[in-house]
């Protein structure tokens, strides 16, 4: 009896650790080796205004936007605004649009009943495909320069932001997801790729959007692709200090835009374009 007790014990030790080392990992497998390919969205061609996604299990088209005037100047003030804060050798702000709060749903994880997500993203704007290499080779000629010189070149990119970036997306990095352990976000956006950002600030705006996801090490990527995912790497490198790989990378195409404002009859969640 007292056998049978110790390898009741034993069996039961060795499922609770397969069970935990499972928790973070979804039924289906989403990598093929370390990479890992989003078979539910269609990558718009440079200058293309519709994109292509399977939401709801549906293939559907769906229109892209860009942003009002109103959001430009506030989101472009406030990353200038943020830009001075770090020469002034300030803290930076956390309400902005560089914090994307994203919200996502459709694939449950091993730790939670829920395909219910929530997420806060580092986010940016993403240069027009021709300006892609001009704007690499910039940073990567001057990734040694001083902190103070790159925020100048940084503050740059922003005061020419109508010539340099496209207005209908914004960009970000899937930095926790390997084959080992996939964030729910992730999870979600690889079955599901319908995407919503608030941002906290006031005034206040809502993106719904189609997220594209592209992994450096996927053998398939367009020229394109690969210029997107080396840019995103690249910027965020150029602020934070170099990092010991390449992540993957999220393209948010814009279809619908909202202020969430508070207090104002124009506002509180009013959609605004189209």
């Amino acid at each position: 009896m007292k056998k049978m007790v110790n390898v009741c014990l034993i069996l039961g030790m060795i499922f609770t650790l397969v069970s935990c080392k499972n928790t973070n990992k979804a039924a289906k497998n989403f990598w093929i080796e370390n990479y890992f390919q989003q078979d539910c969205v269609i990558t718009p061609q440079p200058g293309e205004s519709v994109i292509k996604a399977r939401v709801d299990g549906e293939w559907k088209e769906f229109n892209l936007v860009e942003f009002p005037e109103k959001f430009m100047e506030w989101d472009v003030q406030k990353r200038i605004g943020t830009l001075d804060r770090f020469l002034q050798m300030k803290p930076p702000e956390l309400a902005g649009p560089h914090n994307g709060i994203v919200a996502t749903y459709g694939c449950k994880r091993g730790d939670s009943q829920f395909k219910l997500n929530n997420a806060v993203k580092g986010m940016g704007f993403l240069p027009k495909a021709e300006k892609l290499p001009e704007l690499i080779k910039l940073m990567e000629d001057t990734s040694d320069s001083s902190f103070v010189k790159k925020l100048e070149i940084l503050r740059n990119f922003y005061t020419n932001i109508d010539s340099l970036f496209d207005k209908d997306r914004q960009v970000s990095l899937e930095l926790y997801s390997t084959p080992e352990f996939e964030t729910q976000t992730f999870l979600n956006q690889m079955t599901d790729p319908s995407s919503t950002i608030v941002f906290l600030d006031i005034p206040s705006y809502k993106l719904k959007t189609i997220a594209r996801l592209l992994h450096p090490d996927d053998p398939d990527l367009t020229e394109y692709e690969k210029l997107v995912v080396r840019y995103i790497n690249d910027v965020h490198s150029y602020f934070h200090g170099k990092f010991p790989r390449d992540y993957p990378a999220v393209i948010y195409y814009v279809s619908e835009i909202y202020d969430n404002s508070p207090g104002r009859s124009d506002a509180m969640g009013r959609r605004i374009v189209p």
